[in-house]
């Protein structure tokens, strides 16, 4: 027996009547959201959106840049949407930067037929890194001493001029170029990004870093400081064949992906193209070896009394021995480690004083370093200094005198106190003339283009010239007076007596 539910008439009228009230809200709602009900327009003009437009900055997008530097190598498929694009180098391997000119017409017409000055860096991406940039470059020189982070392949770069590379900058190269000739450099990368990670236990991400260059041109008093544009991309360098593994990895775990997934990635391109970025800060180099300016203004002179003319500048001082001491901390100590090439045994020191490592006896360095560096490290350790060849004693002439006569003076007064003569250590390693005149030099605080010969006092008071042969002949701890000649032209000669 079936059953059917049958409602009421007044049941069907009235649910009826809900069906047409629901259908009748959702007309609503579309008309509300019409464009009849709202204007974009009317919304924009609020005041708050006006405060909010008015503080944005204005649109660059469309700004064309005076010149534009592309890196022949491809970008990784692995980047997302609005994300900066990063390329994988393979380290020590030669890559193509093409240096464009981008002017439109009567711009910077003050370059034109001009050179201008390009710097290029290889600087560390991530802001911590960056604070501490001159102490990880620096732990990489000793690591790998001898080499460069940066250089220019110049049999394979076009329209480059005067190509240079300071030693003291392991991480940068400069060079001139001609915007109106085609240019092209090819920059090597030497440093991988797992050299500065903080644990190195395999595995592990490397560090990105930036290509930056910096372009200027020059001033009037013809120096090349005053900036034009400056470019970047982010990079990370592998091992060779390194950065080609890795790009396939990324493409084959992107082709993996949905085609919705690969909506939010960026294709990759075949060129990196740097965008344009602030220039970087300027670092004043201490120069510690200028060019020597001589002067000539010398009317007389002394041992260890300095009193050259005013205008006249003394060489420095020899550089301070670094020892270890027993108060150093350990954190001075790992900077000390740093500091004379032990850089990889830093960590197994980590906790070690100062006091700590000066206990360590030689078998204990040897057995932790092995015989090489252990060797060295004990070495340096108990600050044990290399003896030079040869060492002999000088004494000024006048002084000599003055020091007699005051000694005779004393004897006719019935003083019986003795005197004595001050005498001047001076080290040979070199054992030529050319050091020995030098060390005479610095001694007497002038320059050793004053000093015309040396001379050695022979039997009957012959003047023997000085020669690399006869310094090599000298005893050891040899004593010496040395008499001084005057010549017209502010230099002297040497006696040795």
């Amino acid at each position: 027996m079936a059953w059917a539910l049958k409602l009421p008439l007044a049941d069907e009228v009235i649910e009826s009547g809900l069906v047409q009230d629901f259908d009748a809200s959702l007309s609503g709602i579309g008309q509300e959201l019409g464009a009849g009900a709202y204007s974009m327009s009317d919304v924009l003009a609020l005041p708050i959106f006006k405060q909010e437009e008015s503080s944005l900055p204005p649109d660059n997008e469309n700004k064309i840049l005076p010149f534009q530097y592309v890196l022949c190598a491809a970008t990784s498929p692995a980047v997302k949407l609005h994300d900066e694009t990063l390329t994988y180098l393979n380290q020590g391997q030669s890559y193509e930067i093409r240096m464009l000119d981008n002017r439109k017409l009567g711009e910077l017409p003050e370059i034109n037929g001009k050179l201008v000055k390009s710097i290029f860096r290889v600087v560390f991406h991530d802001r911590r890194l960056q604070y501490t940039e001159h102490q990880q470059l620096e732990g990489w020189r000793w690591n790998r001493p001898g080499d460069r982070i940066l250089d220019i392949d110049i049999p394979m770069s076009v329209g480059i001029i005067d190509p240079r590379a300071n030693p003291t900058q392991l991480n940068t190269v400069e060079f001139l170029w001609d915007p109106a000739k085609r240019t092209s450099v090819f920059i090597q990368v030497h440093c991988i990004s797992t050299e500065f990670t903080m644990r190195k236990h395999g595995g592990e991400k490397g560090v990105p870093f930036r290509v930056q260059i910096d372009t200027f041109k020059e001033n009037e008093n013809g120096e090349y400081t005053e900036h034009l544009h400056s470019a970047s991309c982010q990079i990370k360098v592998f091992k060779p064949k390194g950065a080609d593994r890795k790009q396939k990895t990324d493409r084959e775990k992107m082709e993996k992906r949905t085609p919705h997934e690969k909506e939010k990635y960026q294709p990759s391109y075949e060129t990196t193209i740097l965008t344009e970025c602030s220039p970087w800060p300027e670092i004043t180099y201490v120069n510690n070896s200028p060019s020597p300016g001589f002067n000539s203004s010398h009317s007389s002179f002394s041992l260890g009394e300095g009193n050259g003319s005013p205008n006249h500048q003394p060489e420095p001082p020899p550089p301070v021995t670094d020892n270890l001491l027993p108060t150093t901390t350990p954190q001075e100590a790992q900077q000390w480690l740093h500091r004379n090439r032990f850089s990889t045994f830093t960590r197994l020191f980590t906790n070690f004083s100062g006091a700590d490592l000066l206990k360590l006896t030689r078998d204990d360095v040897i057995q932790i370093c092995g015989p090489a560096d252990g060797i060295r490290l004990f070495n340096a350790l108990k600050g044990r200094m290399v003896r030079p060849r040869l060492t002999i004693y000088v004494c000024q002439e006048s002084l000599h005198l003055r020091e007699q006569q005051q000694q005779q003076q004393k004897r006719e007064d019935g003083d019986s106190n003795g005197t004595f003569f001050v005498y001047h250590a001076i080290y040979l390693e070199e054992l030529t003339a050319v050091e020995l005149t030098e060390k005479i030099a610095q001694l007497f605080s002038i320059s050793p283009r004053q000093i015309s010969q040396i001379y050695k006092q022979g039997p009957t008071g012959i003047h023997v010239l000085i020669s690399d042969e006869m310094i090599q002949n000298f005893q050891e701890e040899a004593c010496f007076i040395l008499d001084t000649m005057k010549e017209t032209n502010d230099s002297y000669h040497i006696i040795l007596k």
